[in-house]
């Protein structure tokens, strides 16, 4: 294990009538204000962050571009990476929001509808300012054909792909379209369950690791976490190569800090 393993906290953005606004709910619902986006950032970089990710969670639902005001007034406040996701679906867009700052754009439910869009954005940008976002959610319906099967406590299942916030399933096995991705040109992939998202349940380890066993680009473990301990399991059990976490760092359960003291602890490597 000798790449330094990363934490990332991330900011799910809102747009209501205060501007965009960092959000925390259950399965990507029951939404809570928590606060706003760029003060947190600062709070987060001041205590170690290595990067940050903002998702604009509802904007491929509402069918709008991401919210730029946010991007340019982290850019100002802020030295490490950021990563904006949400909405974006056009290469002009990518490009508004790393002309605004964004150190790279996460791109979802655009490259599932069309995966060389994906191409397309590596080619004109650059593969490390393109990270490729895949969220899943595990489902029981085992005779669909060409999926990769899991089973826990006696359950039978595999992974499908889900778009539009986590709304609408594609018939997409996880697994192969990670594969894909990697074989598309990408740098990195963010995963995260839908299952898990804000539950405090810990990372979906089995996914985790399956897709870190299926590429050879780093995976960013996402959804559920509770702990620290979940955290680390990211990455001794996941094998993810970066952990993110939202509400564990917006309620100041825990700081980037304490993460990384006990990473240390457990002999994974991390960034000072």
């Amino acid at each position: 294990m000798s790449r330094e393993k990363r934490i990332i906290p991330c900011l799910d953005l809102l747009l209501d009538e205060k501007g965009g606004r960092v959000v925390k709910g259950i399965e990507f619902e029951e939404l809570v204000d928590a606060g706003d986006p760029v003060e947190f950032a600062k709070k987060y970089e001041a205590q170690g962050a290595d990067e940050i990710v903002f998702l604009d969670i509802t904007a491929s639902v509402q069918g709008r571009e991401t919210i730029l005001d946010v991007i340019k007034r982290a850019a100002a406040a802020i030295t490490i990476p950021f990563t904006i996701g949400g909405g974006i679906s056009t290469l002009e867009i990518a490009q508004k929001n790393l002309d605004a700052g964004a150190t790279k754009v996460s791109i979802n439910t655009a490259g599932v509808k069309n995966p060389e869009f994906i191409s397309k954005a590596i080619e004109e940008f650059g593969a490390d300012r393109i990270v490729i976002a895949v969220d899943c959610k595990r489902n029981p319906d085992i005779s669909v054909e060409g999926v990769n099967i899991f089973e826990e406590n006696g359950q039978k299942f595999w992974y499908e792909v889900v778009i539009m916030g986590g709304n609408e399933g594609t018939g997409m096995d996880t697994v192969e379209w990670a594969k894909q991705i990697e074989a598309l040109g990408a740098y990195e992939i963010l995963l995260t369950s839908k299952d898990r998202d804000g539950t405090k349940d810990g990372y979906d380890l089995p996914i985790t690791r399956a897709v870190a066993e299926a590429v050879s680009i780093p995976v960013i473990a996402s959804g559920g976490v509770g702990t620290i301990e979940h955290m680390v399991e990211g990455v001794l059990e996941g094998d993810a190569d970066a952990v993110l976490a939202a509400s564990v760092f917006h309620f100041d359960v825990y700081t980037v800090g304490d993460v990384k003291e006990e990473f240390r602890k457990r002999g994974i490597p991390v960034k000072s």
